[in-house]
């Protein structure tokens, strides 16, 4: 039997969002930075969970959410590819999607988790780099780990952060 205890939301605990399979899912609107809002607050579309793309397709559409401001989202599109793609590329994702949710903290204005975030996916990145010896589907990994690097230090001195100003360019300057 499901609790019938009031949460904070005033809503039931029996009347937990869940998902087709039963699992807890907060279907609460979230902002651009993936902040959860009221319940019946206009906010941004979701990412959809689970897409499996090519590795350009996850790349372009990660670049498009992080240039509109939108990193939280980016770092579900890399984690739909650490989780669909080759089992060698998947901590070269997952330092992506760590980037991403690094400058989702930074732009929050938390200072600790979004330096380290930050330099957490800059070393994996990295790591991953220095065993593949590639630029992966056009990635620039130095200048993603660069920025990554730059960034964290910004972070730390006090510097606020405009998630959509400071975007990364995953494939380079344009």
């Amino acid at each position: 039997m499901g609790s019938t205890e009031s949460t904070s939301s005033g809503r039931t605990a029996a009347a937990r969002d869940r998902d087709s399979e039963g699992r807890a899912r907060n279907a609460r609107p979230r902002d651009g930075l993936g902040r959860p809002l009221p319940y019946g607050a206009p906010g941004v579309p979701r990412q959809p969970e689970g897409v499996v793309r090519r590795p350009e397709e996850s790349v372009a559409e990660a670049q498009r959410l992080l240039d509109e401001g939108k990193p939280f989202h980016a770092h579900e599109v890399f984690e739909d590819a650490w989780k669909s793609g080759p089992e060698e590329e998947r901590e070269l994702w997952r330092g992506l999607a760590q980037l991403a949710v690094g400058l989702t903290h930074a732009a929050r204005g938390n200072v600790t988790g979004g330096a380290r975030l930050l330099r957490r996916g800059a070393g994996a990145t990295e790591a991953w780099a220095a065993r593949a010896g590639q630029r992966p589907h056009g990635i620039d990994l130095a200048g993603v780990i660069a920025w990554a690097r730059e960034l964290a230090a910004e972070v730390e001195a006090g510097a606020p952060v405009d998630a959509g100003a400071r975007a990364p360019r995953l494939r380079g300057a344009s």
